[in-house]
């Protein structure tokens, strides 16, 4: 009699754990598929009654998200701020009415974000979504992302590693390391000189070769010394980086020497220098070369 017994309990578990391993399945394929058409095919209409719950939930700050047409609403904003998008639910499982989502964006803001106008940044992010469902339709979302990231390569905060990046510039221009130079500029540079400046007649110079015959070049064969002294690095927002500091440099025409204050404009972009902006005193120097 025990021996039946133990054997109809061991057989009902067995059946309710089939049974909710079925359901969780169920979940994943409908839950994976619904985002994989919303994301990747834009069709926001999927976002409905039928694979969501009426009282959606997404938890954000500073307030929730609540209700399929703010649901529907708040990611709007990635259907119509991305182009190129790729959305990748690397790995899900879930236990009950619980499902855990490692997912993976790509794409490039070409539109408007959130009130952000596009950037025509490239975003590579990942994350993870933590997922209540109800009735076998989405209840509630929580997503965990690197947001510096994301905001970084939206080009909305700067890289950390900008600053870094033009002080070892200013080294390699100190110790006349020119393949350093280059290396940290990207192919397509734009470079201004400030206007009326002697070398401002080539503006803009386009890559590292123009600008290294039009303003290097030049300078090497005109100035016994050109030092750039008392620098001052600011990092700015949208990958700039202000340097500010003074020319000392001797003329070799007349022996004439100047000291004048000149400002530095970087932008940068995926690690590489993209553009340059010359600030500087040109009445000084246009005095000194007379």
């Amino acid at each position: 009699m025990k021996k039946s017994i133990t054997l109809f309990l061991f057989s009902i578990g067995f059946l309710l754990i089939s049974c909710g391993n079925q359901q969780v399945e169920k979940n994943i394929k409908m839950y994976s598929n619904t985002w994989d058409e919303v994301i990747n095919n834009g069709k926001l209409e999927l976002i409905n009654d039928t694979n969501f719950d009426k009282d959606i939930i997404l938890i954000s700050s500073p307030e929730n998200i609540v209700g399929i047409e703010n649901f529907k609403a708040y990611y709007s904003n990635f259907i119509t701020g991305f182009s190129n998008v790729e959305f990748t639910i690397v790995d899900v499982f879930g236990q009950g009415d619980k499902l855990v989502k490692h997912w993976k964006f790509k794409g490039t803001h070409s539109g408007d974000f959130f009130g952000i106008p596009a950037t025509d940044e490239f975003v590579d992010v990942e994350g993870t979504t933590l997922v209540k469902m109800k009735n076998g339709k989405i209840a509630q979302e929580q997503d965990f992302m690197d947001n510096m990231v994301f905001m970084q390569q939206l080009g909305l905060l700067s890289n950390p590693e900008n600053t870094n990046i033009i002080k070892n510039l200013y080294t390699d221009f100190s110790n006349g390391n020119i393949e350093g130079i280059a290396a940290a500029m990207d192919t397509n540079i734009i470079w201004n000189e400030a206007e009326n400046f002697p070398y401002a007649d080539g503006n803009p110079y386009i890559g590292f070769d123009a600008i290294g015959a039009g303003v290097f070049g030049r300078i090497g064969a005109e100035w016994e010394y050109w030092n750039l002294t008392d620098l001052d690095y600011n990092e700015l927002t949208n990958n700039k980086i202000l340097v500010t500091g003074r020319y000392k440099a001797k003329y070799k025409k007349n022996g004439a020497i100047i000291n004048l204050q000149m400002a530095h404009l970087w932008t940068l972009k995926g690690g590489k220098i993209i553009a340059f902006q010359q600030f500087a005193d040109t009445k000084g120097i246009a005095d000194a070369i007379k």
